[in-house]
C-alpha cells in the first residue's frame, strides 16, 4: 500500500470517528466545527480541480457557493411563508431542491466560464472576480430576501431516511457528500478528460496541434467546479440555516484560496486538510486576538517555503530538506587502491 493510499485512508477513518471523539469529550459543539469542516472542504477541493489541474485561478469561486446556498434560501422563504414562487408553491424536499440548485450554478458557470476563459492570466482573475461581486451586490439588492441582512431558514431539507436536523447524522451526510465527490474528481483527474486538462495547463499549444480544443475542456472543468462549490453552498444554507450575500463575496474566495494554498494545490484531498487546519486555527486563535489572521499568514509563507505540495505534499514526504544527504559510495578504484595500501 503507497504512503498516499494510507494517508487517505487514516484521513478518512479520522473524520468519520470525529463525531465519536466529540461525544467522548461530552463536547457537541465539535460536530459542529467538523460539519464546517467538511462543508469547507469540499468548497475548497472544487476550487482545487480549477487551480491544480487546469491552472484557473479563479477569484469569484465563492459565487457559486453563495449561489447554492441562495436557491436553497429563496425557495425556503417562499415555501415557509406560503407565497408562490412564479405559480410554484415551492418544496422543502432535498430532492427536489438541491438538483435544482445545482442546475442554476451549472447555468451561471457556463456563462461565467464561456466569458472568462476567452482570457488568461491576470485578465481571468479579474473577470472572475468582477462576476463574484457582481452577484454579491445582486443577492444585497433583493430587499424581499433581506437585502444585506439575508434569509432565515425556518427548517432544513427533507431527505428520505434521514433527519438532517440530528448533527450527526447530517455530519455523516456532508461527510459522505464529501467522500463521493473526492472519489468522482479523483477518477475525473485520472480520466482522458483529466490527462487533456492538464495538458494544456503545461502547453497549450501543443494539445491545439494534436487537435484539441482547449475552451471545451476548461468550461467543462468550470461548469463541474462550479457544481462543487454549489453543493457546498446548499449543504451550509442547511447547517447554518441562514444565508446572506456575504457567501460570495471576494473575502471568502479568499478564504477558499488560503484553504487550497495551504493543504496543497492539485492534491484534491489536501484542500480538506487546508479547511480543517484553517477553520482550527481560526477557532482556537480567534479566543486570543480578532486579529489571529496574523499569525495565521506567517504560517501559510512558511508552507508556501517548504512546502512543495502544502500540509499534504509534507505528510506524502516528511521534513525533505532536513535529511542528511547520504554519504556516497566509494567508486570500485579508489576502494582497491585503499585495499592495497
Amino acid at each position: 500500500m503507497s504512503r498516499r493510499v494510507l494517508i487517505d485512508l487514516l484521513c478518512l477513518a479520522t473524520f468519520a470517528l470525529l463525531p465519536l471523539l466529540a461525544s467522548w469529550l461530552h463536547e457537541p459543539f465539535l460536530v459542529s466545527l467538523f460539519t464546517r469542516l467538511a462543508i469547507y472542504g469540499m468548497a475548497a477541493a472544487s476550487l482545487d480541480l480549477l487551480i491544480g489541474y487546469g491552472a484557473m485561478i479563479s477569484f469569484g469561486h465563492a459565487a457559486f457557493f453563495g449561489l447554492g446556498g441562495y436557491v436553497v434560501g429563496v425557495i425556503g422563504f417562499h415555501t415557509s411563508q406560503a407565497m408562490p414562487l412564479w405559480g410554484w408553491e415551492g418544496s422543502s424536499s432535498a430532492l427536489i431542491v438541491w438538483p435544482l440548485s445545482l442546475l442554476v450554478c451549472a447555468l451561471f458557470a457556463l456563462v461565467v466560464g464561456y466569458l472568462s476563459l476567452r482570457t488568461s492570466g491576470v485578465q481571468f482573475i479579474m473577470i472572475t472576480l468582477a462576476f463574484g461581486q457582481m452577484l454579491y451586490f445582486v443577492l444585497s439588492s433583493l430587499s424581499l430576501y433581506g437585502g444585506d441582512d439575508g434569509i432565515l431558514l425556518n427548517e432544513r431539507n427533507t431527505l428520505p431516511g434521514l433527519d438532517l436536523e440530528n448533527p450527526v447524522q447530517f455530519y455523516y451526510l456532508c461527510l459522505g457528500l464529501l467522500v463521493a465527490w473526492l472519489l468522482f474528481c479523483r477518477r475525473l483527474v485520472n480520466s482522458r478528460f483529466g490527462y487533456v486538462l492538464r495538458g494544456l495547463k503545461q502547453s497549450e499549444r501543443r494539445s491545439i496541434s494534436l487537435g484539441l480544443h482547449p475552451l471545451r475542456y476548461r468550461l467543462s472543468a468550470f461548469v463541474i467546479a462550479g457544481v462543487g462549490g454549489g453543493l457546498a453552498g446548499i449543504l451550509w444554507a442547511n447547517y447554518a440555516m441562514f444565508v446572506s450575500p456575504d457567501m460570495g463575496a471576494w473575502h471568502k474566495s479568499g478564504e477558499l484560496m488560503a484553504m487550497v494554498i495551504l493543504g496543497g494545490v492539485g492534491t484534491l484531498i489536501g484542500p480538506v486538510l487546508g479547511a480543517a487546519v484553517y477553520l482550527g486555527l481560526e477557532q482556537v486563535l480567534s479566543l486570543w486576538t480578532e486579529h489571529w489572521l496574523l499569525i495565521f499568514g506567517p504560517l501559510l509563507l512558511v508552507v508556501v517555503l517548504f512546502g512543495k505540495k502544502g500540509l499534504y505534499g509534507l505528510l506524502l514526504s516528511p521534513w525533505p530538506r532536513w535529511r542528511k544527504p547520504p554519504v556516497p559510495n566509494a567508486p570500485p578504484a579508489i576502494a582497491n587502491s585503499e585495499v592495497r595500501s
